[in-house]
């Protein structure tokens, strides 16, 4: 059997993911058992803080707490409206018989049926992001009717669920975006799409890595020793 360019898709392209795929596994395991090593975990504990002393002040101060909801919600709003826009772009262009992407300048399999796997992976990762930043941005609100109660004796772990389940649609909202710029080397063949992933890793790595000590919050004691039900991909 000669190889040929159009094999490397076989063996690379699956390489690539399961690289990435390996990585935010040990991630989450780490995000589980070491939350305070992780960036999740590091934002979670001055999360939960802030919703603490926000819940438990006697003068609650709710514009400021609405305000910064609000400025979270409308990061949401807006990454979910360019992924949308982003996924109609391509069933467009799925639709249009253009031959950009079937140069036989692409080193890889350039054949009708692998591009038309190529745009329903890049599809599915933009609808899943639109999805998990729609959920994140219903969360926030959530927070915004349980906090602006006038008169009530809300519960502040109820507002802590709401804002960490926000925070990690948003999370796994921005992943889906990541495996997004993957797929789209993808399509100039499957070598860059392997060294992104790995570049990728190595990058996320750092991003995720927290090395800083967690700050002593007289409340957030509760975070390392129960830890938040909600996990991060």
């Amino acid at each position: 059997m000669v190889f040929q360019k159009e094999h490397l898709d076989i063996f690379l392209v699956p390489s690539g993911f399961f690289v990435l795929f390996v990585y935010h596994l040990f991630l989450l395991q780490r995000y589980i058992k070491n939350p305070h090593t992780t960036v999740f975990g590091f934002e979670n504990n001055d999360k939960i803080a802030w919703i603490q002393k926000i819940m438990q002040s006697e003068n609650r101060d709710v514009m400021t707490a609405l305000y910064v909801l609000s400025a979270n919600n409308s990061g949401a709003t807006f990454l979910a409206t360019v992924c949308l826009t982003l996924s109609s772009l391509i069933g467009a262009w799925m639709a249009n018989t253009s031959t950009i992407f079937s140069s036989e300048l692409i080193y890889g399999d350039t054949k009708a049926s692998t591009l038309s796997i190529k745009y329903i992976s890049l599809l599915v990762c933009f609808l899943v992001a639109f999805s998990c930043f729609v959920q994140s941005s219903r969360c926030l609100i959530h927070a915004n009717y349980l906090i602006s109660i006038p008169n009530s004796e809300v519960p502040s772990s109820y507002v802590e669920l709401a804002v960490i389940r926000g925070g990690d649609f948003w999370s796994i909202g921005l992943r889906a975006l990541y495996f997004a710029i993957t797929l789209l080397l993808w399509f100039f063949g499957p070598i860059p799409m392997f060294v992104t992933s790995i570049g990728m890793v190595f990058l996320l790595n750092y991003l995720d890595t927290n090395k800083s000590p967690l700050v002593q919050h007289h409340s957030s004691s509760r975070f390392r020793g129960n830890h938040v039900s909600c996990q991060v991909n």
